[in-house]
């Protein structure tokens, strides 16, 4: 993922934690290679004290829910007993004094931390937790998601030799747009669904131009469908990494193989890769 996509879907992450708790301020911060951050991302601030703060674990309040990958919050931070105050002058300048910080997870390993802040010592209850955390998820579903559409295109750029590296992109290839469809972000998920179609074009071995030039036209989730059927999956593995019922997911199925012109399950993923569909 790039910096400049991540800092995007970080900043994305800060609006939606302002509108929705309607909490004035909120700055975050990405993890690197020691496990510290800094405050890169800002919104709802009046001064730059907090902007490229590095936070190392375990100190303040940031460097807490780094270290217990767990949310913390403070109602006063300048007077709070439960945390270490070497950000004390950053905070003040900024005239913040209850802050919660949510730590970002992907993959169980800490990315980040996202900060929302009042300039007066109010308690910040549970549903100011709740809806903070629900913010950090979409982030962590984005940054895990955009993760994946690099490592798909980073495998999809190397030499594919032998049946087991194939197998190996098209488990890729399927997952990557099971991803995209949980995706809130509309134009994220189409370009994760052009970067599928990319890999998809890049096709295997036994894939010829003319079936591509015979190639026909699914829906995305009748693709999403035949992508598991490929690689393996039952209608119940299918329903429960899609979220579709069983049922749906044999409608789809049964939808794709009319188009496909096929009738067994195998003959679907062939002639799906055969036209270019799937990887």
């Amino acid at each position: 993922m790039t910096d400049q996509a991540e800092s995007g879907a970080i900043r994305a992450a800060l609006v939606r934690l302002r509108r929705t708790t309607e909490i004035p301020v909120a700055f975050a911060g990405m993890t690197g290679e020691g496990r510290g951050f800094r405050i890169t991302e800002m919104t709802g601030t009046t001064t730059q004290a907090l902007r490229g703060l590095a936070i190392a674990p375990g100190n303040g309040l940031g460097g807490k829910a780094v270290a217990l990958a767990r949310p913390a919050s403070v109602t006063d931070y300048r007077s709070s007993r439960v945390i270490s105050h070497e950000y004390d002058a950053a905070v003040a300048a900024e005239g913040l004094r209850s802050v919660l910080a949510v730590p970002v997870v992907v993959r169980r390993r800490v990315r980040g931390v996202v900060y929302a802040a009042l300039r007066e010592s109010l308690a910040l209850g549970d549903r100011a937790l709740d809806t903070a955390a629900d913010a950090v998820r979409e982030l962590e579903q984005s940054l895990a998601v955009r993760e994946e559409a690099q490592r798909l295109m980073e495998v999809q750029q190397k030499p594919v030799a032998g049946p087991r590296a194939w197998e190996e992109v098209r488990e890729a290839h399927a997952e990557l747009r099971t991803l995209a469809q949980r995706v809130p972000d509309g134009a994220l998920r189409t370009e994760l669904l052009e970067a599928c179609g990319r890999l998809a074009s890049a096709c295997g071995p036994e894939a010829a131009p003319a079936d591509r030039a015979r190639a026909v036209s699914l829906t995305p989730r009748e693709l999403d469908v035949v992508a598991c059927v490929a690689g393996g999956g039952t209608n119940a593995a299918i329903a429960a990494r899609t979220g579709l019922k069983p049922e749906t997911v044999k409608a789809y199925l049964r939808s794709a193989m009319r188009k496909l012109g096929t009738h067994t399950r195998l003959e679907t993923a062939v002639a799906a890769r055969r036209a270019g569909l799937i990887p």
